[in-house]
């Protein structure tokens, strides 16, 4: 199993992860240009790509999933209440899994395990990756830590943590203070 990100930031958020034949890309919060420059980096095309799998419907998750899933035929895999209010924008996607109660599934060669996580979105997931060998997390947006985070992602292989987080600066921003308020809270 390999992974490599292709981003991680306000500006915009994706990640592939590979076993086998497959290739998910997790988020895509790029435009159609940016996120096919950032594969061509890592030596892929989007039509090497599997699937996409979505962890909540902020913008810079979100922004470019359906038209590069549109662009590429590419299936998507996201819980209902990422997709809630995101209905027309998926709807000429070909294929739109809803993923169940945080039901683990599987795309080729990987095994995919969402869990909840303490975020302000609407039903945002977080996963572990398996290929039956390795477990590899990801652990992006999250307010806190929980006991269930910390059960889910125990025993991985590898973890990729965003932790961009800077009370101090967050303070000083130029971000309005209802955002600032926002950002700063627990979820």
């Amino acid at each position: 199993m390999r992974f490599a990100s292709l981003g991680s930031g306000s500006q915009g958020n994706a990640l592939v992860v590979e076993s086998g034949t497959t290739r998910v890309l997790l988020d895509c919060g790029f435009g159609l240009a940016e996120t096919s420059n950032r594969l061509g980096r890592l030596g892929l095309l989007p039509e090497n790509l599997t699937a996409i799998v979505v962890t909540h419907e902020h913008e810079d998750h979100i922004g470019g999933v359906a038209r590069f899933a549109k662009r590429h035929r590419l299936p998507v895999w996201l819980t209902a209440g990422t997709l809630a209010g995101f209905e027309t924008l998926f709807a000429d996607v070909e294929t739109v899994q809803i993923i169940g109660q945080y039901g683990v599934f599987a795309i080729g060669d990987i095994e995919v395990h969402p869990f909840p996580v303490p975020h302000d979105a609407r039903e945002p997931a977080q996963y572990v990756f398996s290929d039956g060998l390795r477990r590899f997390g990801v652990l992006t947006d999250t307010g806190s830590s929980t006991p269930h985070i910390e059960s889910q992602l125990s025993g991985c292989d590898a973890l990729m943590l965003e932790c961009n987080h800077d009370s101090a600066l967050l303070q000083t921003s130029s971000y309005p203070a209802r955002l600032r308020e926002r950002i700063g809270g627990r979820f």
